[in-house]
């Protein structure tokens, strides 16, 4: 049986690099709960190796870097389970947020090399590493909306900490971006082309490394930033249109805010690509993502994951998950039969409820 996830120890001088290879290629190396399971063990565990000093994670082939999590195995959870709770689909929230929250909080550098499809999970890893390289074929995007989730994993931190309305913009429609785009709203670092991931490991592995962590930031940090690209960077298509994003995404009111992206008549295709994701998404899953930004603006990391964990224990326990996995990855029809036909229609009560904990849920449990 293969690996899901190769384990590498690269020597350093008297040093140390780690590596973590996501490696099943057939499903765009997407996450299951073995997977991060290995990647957190492995963590801590060179967490407190002082022979180790840094540590990339990317991800094998050349389609993906990760297209996020196992949903149709968290689907099964919840139809297996209706109403909950539901144990697979719940425990792999927790145990996923508890990996997102220790990549965001390492000490040691943490190198993400983001090539091909980035995506939910796999978005996840990308933005809780502290160097994240993104390439020529990086593609980033939150398509929760379309099969009634949200985009977890932190991003209720990350999404709220892009420049203008660009967060929310990026969960509610559902819109694809480069690593032009990445690097300019902060989830990407670094621009190389991906045949230079040999040679950034082989400089790691030659560089002067210290006991400090401290120290080996700044050494992690010159040695990317003095790497030249091999390939010329892509086109923008979030800076070029960043007045219409934030004009569509102004104020408090969902309502307004959708019928002002529906009224909209321009040329750009990328913008009516973005128009259409918002459009065709559920309406409940819409409300629920706007709430969720909104609650967490000014929240501490550890209450991010909280928060996250009582919205996603909940959702699997609601219909709309399941339906809208059926409609794009099951049946494939993209017809999916959503709870409620318009944002109008969708109860305030109703959207309460979906963050309270609910019975049974399972514990966090971040580290002290």
């Amino acid at each position: 049986m293969i690996d899901s996830v190769l384990v590498a120890e690269h020597t350093a001088g008297e040093h140390l690099i780690g590596q973590l290879t996501l490696n099943v290629e057939k499903t765009l190396n997407s996450l299951t709960r073995e997977m991060v399971d290995t990647i957190t063990d492995r963590l801590e565990s060179w967490a407190q190796d002082d022979s180790v000093v840094a540590v990339m994670i990317d991800g094998g082939g050349e389609k993906a870097f990760c297209a996020g999590g196992d949903v149709q195995a968290l689907r099964n959870s919840c139809i297996e389970n209706p109403g909950g709770p539901c144990d697979y689909a719940e425990h792999f929230f927790a145990r996923e947020y508890r990996m997102n929250y220790l990549l965001h909080t390492y000490n040691k550098p943490l190198i993400c090399w983001g090539h091909g499809v980035v995506m939910g999970g796999g978005l996840g890893i990308l933005a809780g590493c502290r160097y994240s390289v993104v390439s020529e074929r990086t593609r980033i995007g939150m398509p929760e909306i379309t099969i009634a989730l949200f985009p977890d994993v932190g991003g209720s931190w990350f999404l709220n900490r892009m420049p203008g309305q660009v967060g929310r913009f990026l969960a509610l429609t559902s819109s694809h971006i480069n690593a032009t785009d990445a690097l300019y709203c902060g989830l990407g670092t670094h621009f190389l082309g991906n045949e230079q991931k040999v040679d950034a490991l082989a400089a790691l592995c030659a560089a002067a490394w210290t006991g400090s962590a401290e120290s080996n930031h700044d050494v992690v940090t010159a040695l990317l930033s003095q790497m030249s690209a091999s390939v010329a960077q892509p086109a923008a298509q979030l800076e070029p249109n960043i007045d219409t994003i934030n004009a569509w995404m102004a104020g408090d009111d969902l309502e307004v805010i959708f019928a002002r992206v529906m009224a909209w008549q321009g040329e750009d295709d990328w913008l009516g690509k973005a128009r259409d994701g918002f459009s065709h998404g559920s309406p409940l899953a819409a409300t629920w993502i706007f709430r969720q930004l909104k609650n967490t603006r000014d929240a501490s990391l550890e209450a991010v994951f909280q928060s996250e964990l009582i919205l996603g224990c909940n959702i699997m326990r609601h219909p709309e998950f399941a339906e809208g996995v059926r409609a794009l990855l099951v049946d494939k029809d993209r017809n999916p039969a959503w709870a409620y036909s318009d944002l109008a229609s969708v109860p305030t009560d109703v959207v309460d409820t979906f963050f309270s904990a609910p019975a049974g849920m399972p514990a966090l449990g971040l580290p002290e």
